[in-house]
């Protein structure tokens, strides 16, 4: 049985071509990326709520929005502020309550991103 999901490339792989591409883009388009950056760092510093909490928003919308390249970068940067698998999880299901069925098919790819950056 063939248990590949639509990308080719792992998410880290992904993670990584994204950014190579973000680079480019951010040559193109300094000013514009340089204010999404700013307001990326603002939105992810923690006040109210820790970064960890923030990521696990930022991922379930990911997930609802049907975003692989969101998907890779919040499942990395949640897994670096410390999430638990049972914390993703549980983010995946607020997800999947916003989002319906296809929230559920985006989230089985956080499942195969954990396990990409678990084994890089």
């Amino acid at each position: 049985m063939n248990t590949a999901l639509p990308t080719t490339l792992s998410f880290t792989d992904q993670l990584q071509a994204t950014k190579s591409y973000m680079g480019k883009l951010a040559a193109a388009q300094p000013e514009t990326m340089a204010a999404f950056s700013r307001l990326h760092n603002a939105a992810a510093a923690p006040g109210a709520l820790d970064t960890k909490t923030k990521e696990l928003i930022a991922l379930a919308i990911g997930v609802a929005a049907r975003c692989d390249g969101c998907i890779a970068f919040h499942t990395h940067d949640v897994l670096e502020a410390g999430a638990s698998e049972q914390e993703i999880l549980d983010a995946l299901g607020v997800a999947i309550l916003m989002g319906g069925g296809p929230s559920v098919m985006y989230a089985t790819h956080v499942l195969k991103a954990v396990e990409d950056f678990k084994t890089s």
